[in-house]
Parts: C-alpha cells; structure tokens; sequence
C-alpha cells in the first residue's frame, strides 16, 4: 500500500509499504481523508514535536475517517464509514481513574513519543482496534469526519472550563482548534464569543463560523475584565498574556494549545491581582463522540476546511497548513473515491 511517511526535517515522501493484516479483536479501514494537525507540522518541519524526535519513518496523521475494509469478526459491514478514536490509553493511577487520556503508557496514531513509533493514518489501510473505531451519524460525510479529533480536543478544553452557557467566552487564536472551539461554544449556548488572532484571515474565518465579535491583536485591545472563559489555543506567550487580561476577575482560563516544553515569559500578574483559575487541557477522553453528534447537527463547522489536496500533494498540503493566513483545517485525500 501507499503511504506518507516523514523521514526527518522536510523530508517527506510518499512510499509504498507492507499492507496491515488485523489481528484478534482488530479491522483495516480504507482510508479516506487526513487532517494535517500541529504535531504532524513540527514531525515535517522540525523532524521533532517538542521533546519527540522523528527516530525511524513515520507515518502521520491521527485526525483521520475512512471505511471498512475488513472485519473478521463481521460485526461491522465493509464499506461502513467510520472515524477512529487515535487514542490507546495506558495504565491507571490513583486520582486520575476518570481520566484515561492522562494515563501513562499510552500511545496515539502518528507520534514519535513512543518506541517504535506509533504509525498514523495518512496511507491507503489503517489497522485498529475495534474499540477505537466509531461508526458516522446518518449524514456525516467523510470529509467532515476528519475533523472530529480536533473538534473533540475543543469540546474537551470546554470541558475542562465548565458549563459555558449563558457565559461570556474568549477564544485566543483563531487557527484550527481555535475556530472549533469558537464553533463548540457557540454550539454550548455560550452568550457572547469573541475571537482573536494576529492575522486578518484567521478571524475572517472565526466571523463565517458565528462568533459575536473579532479582535485582532496588535491592532485592536482585547476587553479587559471582559470574559467569564478564556479558552487559549495558540500557545503563544504573548497571547496567554493578553488571555489573562481579558479575563474577568475570578474566571476561568484553560490552556488549550500546545506549549514547547520550556520556560516562556508569561505576565502572571493578573493571575493573582484576579485569582484567576488557569487550567490545562490536553487532548480528550470521550469527547469524540459528541464531535460527531455536533458535526452531524451543524453541518457549518466543516466551513473551517479550506484544503483538501491528494496525497500526491502531501508535501503541498503541509505546506498550506504552515500557511495560517492562507488556510484554516488542510486535509490531504488519501488515495479513495469518496461518493460524499
């Protein structure tokens, strides 16, 4: 089978290797679309995803949909359209039982944090557990279900934050899982949901989407004391800053984007003066499957898809993906007729 496999810094190609038999308990999918997520840049661009280091080929892509191909067990009917859970979830300890995404040991579809690697799904067939797969509401495309990772990674950082309903919320950043977050807010009964970024295209895509009102930064003032949530999703230092001013005293900030693992200068005044309560977020649990019942009741949220190139154009599509002015969600078809 076909796949695209990063070797290191800018090296990316597509190449062909052994096609997967599934196991006990496993099916192969045919893949269908791949979403081009932050980590998969920093493997292209970097040969690393902050402390994880491309150390054999490795084959991207955890935000992924397809079909059935095979299932020994005949539970699911090939051709049944699916999006897969790239989580498995390691060993529990005491007082994160609830929270398997935190366990240690686990692994996810596409990373270099384990040895081997975790291979991902931008390539022709993919073999999973059957408990990773979730089958597509009536009405989900396979186009749109490549973005119920990301939306899940947003409705987890919500998650994190507390009931938004009837709430004021500010979402820094208006990349990918910035306009989700926006998007899953909106969808919670958030009252107000102001979006910002420091480019004009992000935060034109943010307004298509719904949100109440745009900032952008260095031009404009981000309200102070204005907002109840803080959803931050750039992982930018300056814009964790400008999160904390905005928040209202005693609100909630959650830390949704990813931070390179080293000391960054961070104004932690406002933190205190308003006893803020700054929260991580990282990655989901469950929140897939609400993903797909919101991609399946507002079919709108696939507006943030801006790309879709072929696989044959998978250094292309990484490429539109660096491109945040350009482009919202970059999404490459892997080598399949979607009839949707």
């Amino acid at each position: 089978m076909k796949a695209i496999v990063i070797h290191g810094r800018l090296d990316l190609r597509v190449e062909d290797v052994p096609t997967p038999e599934p196991g006990a308990g496993e099916l192969r999918l045919r893949m269908a679309y791949g979403g081009v997520c932050g980590s998969d840049l920093h493997y292209w661009a970097h040969g690393a995803n902050g402390e994880y280091v491309v150390r054999e080929p490795l084959v991207p892509g955890h935000e992924v949909s397809g079909t059935v191909e095979l299932d020994p067990s005949g539970e699911l009917a090939p051709g049944t359209p699916v999006t897969v859970h790239p989580a498995t979830f390691g060993t529990p300890e005491p007082g994160i039982e609830d929270r398997p995404h935190l366990w240690p040991g686990g692994a996810y579809l596409g990373s270099a944090s384990t040895w081997p690697h975790t291979q991902g799904g931008m390539s022709e067939h993919l073999v999973v557990r059957r408990d990773m797969v979730r089958v597509l509401p009536e009405g989900v495309s396979l186009r749109r279900a490549a973005l119920a990772e990301p939306l899940a990674v947003a409705l987890h950082g919500l998650n994190v934050a507390g009931d938004v309903a009837g709430r004021r919320v500010l979402v820094s950043g208006s990349g990918p899982i910035g306009l989700l977050a926006a998007a899953a807010a909106l969808a919670r009964g958030a009252a107000e949901v102001v979006s910002t970024d420091v480019l004009e295209g992000p935060l034109e895509r943010a307004r298509r989407l719904g949100v109440h009102g745009t900032v952008r930064v260095g031009a404009e003032q981000v309200p102070p004391l204005a907002f109840d949530v803080v959803l931050e999703c750039s992982g930018v230092p300056a814009a964790t800053s400008a999160a904390l001013v905005g928040a209202r005293r005693g609100a909630v900030v959650v830390q949704v984007g990813m931070v390179p693992n080293e000391a960054r200068p961070v104004n932690l005044a406002p933190l205190v003066s308003k006893e803020l309560q700054l929260r991580g977020s990282f990655r989901f649990a469950d929140e897939l499957d609400e993903a797909l019942e919101l991609l399946a009741a507002r079919p709108g949220i696939e507006d943030v898809v801006t790309h879709v190139l072929p696989a044959e154009r998978a250094a292309e599509a990484f490429a539109a993906a660096q491109d945040s002015a350009a482009s919202g969600k970059v999404l490459v078809s892997l080598w399949h007729d979607d009839p949707r």
